[in-house]
This record gives C-alpha cells, structure tokens and sequence, in this order.
C-alpha cells in the first residue's frame, strides 16, 4: 500500500521539517503571535489526518517562532468576519475548527507542544489536545473565549481540559478567561515540564525522538485507548485494553523486546 511522505510536504500556512521520524510543526506568523486563520485552521486539520497515512513520523511537535505559541484566531482575518456570518456559516467553521481537535486525536502519533510566550484561545486549545506539554517560564496560557462575549466550551475544551487539570480548575478558567502561569499549569498536570525558553523545543523534540525510538505501534495503541475510554465503564475499559495488548502481542517488536531481553541487549523497535 502507498504512503505518503510527510518529509514532501509543503504547508503553505505554517512550516513543517521532518528529522529522524520526527515531524516539527512550526506556527510562522511571529509578527502577529503566530494567530490561526481560517486557512491555517484547515490545513493543521488536513495534516493531522494525513500523518494516519505516513511512514516516515513516529512523533509530532507544534511550537511556535518567535517566542510565542499561538495568540488564538487572527482578530481581522477571522473574528471579524465571523461577526458578519449566518448560523450556517458560523456552524461549518466551528465544526472544521473541532475537527482540527478530532484529528490530532485521532493522529496515531504522539503530539507534543513545545510552548512559549502566548498561548490563548486556539493556542490554548491545540495544546490541550496534544500529548504532552512543555512550557518555558514565560507561558501563559489563556481559554479566553469568554473575554470575546463567547462560552468556555470551544473545540472540546470543556470534555478534555477537566480531563488534565480537573474540574474546578478547568471551570476556573473557562469561565474567568484568565492566563494560567507556567508554574501553575505543571503543578495542576498540564505541562509536563518547565523549561528554558531556549531549550524548550529541544526538550520537546527529544521526547518526541525518544518515542519515535519506541514501539511505534503500541505508541498509537496507548494513545487510541487513553482517547476512546475517556467515555467507557471500567468493565467496557478493561476489554478495550485486554483486546488492545494482545493485538500487541502479535507484533514483531513485542518478540523483538522479548529476544533483546534474552540476550541482555536494548531492543530496537521499528514500529511494526
């Protein structure tokens, strides 16, 4: 069956560089905070999809240049007209922009955002949605869709944030709109680390080479399970993971492991 190659892409609304399977998605609008627009919106969604079909990523990282993550939707490229909009146009972009959400659930790889600086609104959100969450002492992360007139619940913010962070935290700033520190956001589970703004990217790609190292499959498994029994009953969650694992069972890095451990090497797992 063809794949295609992410290494081949050429985004045209923010930059994508593939190294050693690991992709790095870089928001490119420093001028203006790195801001999504609804062509940006449509193309992140577009990719995410597409690496279901790639061989040559084991990892995504999102960042952000210019010592910002993402300042939300552009203020003039969408809110502005979305005031001019009727409901069916207002319903097709607010389900494209859930679908962005969707896919990078759905993605089999590991996402990890590398944030600094500014992350709000969508910012805020594409975070959220990823795997794992690096932050340097800068970031501040804001859901402020309530500052604009508008509810909390945006692109699964009020089904995944009370997941990290729990419920009242998460109801907190839903409805306030205000910046969680850095500081905060890794005492309340949401960052992983805090880093140095100048070595967050790259404690970010070398989590994400670590895993694109790994079993590349159990990886996309893991992921699957920890998305889809967010709505199970432990007994429906224990079958999922019972059936999941002996899938696992079945791979040649599961007897890869197996054989490395016999003969007291580090098993090399290439994803199948």
């Amino acid at each position: 069956m063809y794949k295609l190659k992410a290494a081949e892409w050429r985004p045209e609304h923010f930059k994508l560089e593939v190294a050693d399977r690991v992709a790095t998605i870089t928001l490119n609008r420093p001028e203006r905070k790195n801001p999504l627009t609804f062509e940006s919106y449509a193309e992140l969604r577009d990719t995410f999809h597409k690496l279901q079909y790639v061989d040559d990523v084991r990892s995504v990282v999102i960042t952000g240049a210019g010592g910002n993550f993402c300042s939300g939707g552009d203020v003039h490229d969408i809110i502005g007209p979305l005031t001019k909009m009727d409901m069916n146009g207002l319903l097709t972009f607010t389900r494209m922009t859930g679908n962005l959400v969707k896919e990078m659930r759905n993605c089999p790889q590991p996402i990890i955002s590398a944030v600094d600086g500014i992350c709000a609104g969508a910012g805020a959100i594409v975070s959220m949605a990823s795997d794992l969450r690096y932050a340097t002492p800068e970031a501040k992360t804001a859901f402020l869709f309530v500052r604009v007139g508008l509810a909390g619940c945006d692109m699964g913010a009020c089904s995944i944030l009370p997941r990290i962070i729990g419920q009242g935290r998460a109801s907190e700033l839903l409805y306030t709109g205000r910046s969680m520190s850095a500081e905060e956001g890794r005492a309340w589970g949401y960052f992983n680390d805090i880093v140095p703004a100048e070595k967050v990217l790259e404690r970010a790609q070398e989590m994400a080479l670590s895993l694109a190292n790994g079993p590349a499959f159990a990886h996309s498994m893991t992921k699957k399970c920890l998305h889809q029994e967010w709505n199970q009953t432990i007994e429906q969650a224990l079958e999922t993971e019972a059936e999941a694992q002996a899938i696992c069972m079945q791979t040649k890095d599961f007897t890869r492991a197996y054989n490395a451990f016999v003969n007291k090497q580090v098993p090399k797992f290439e994803g199948n």
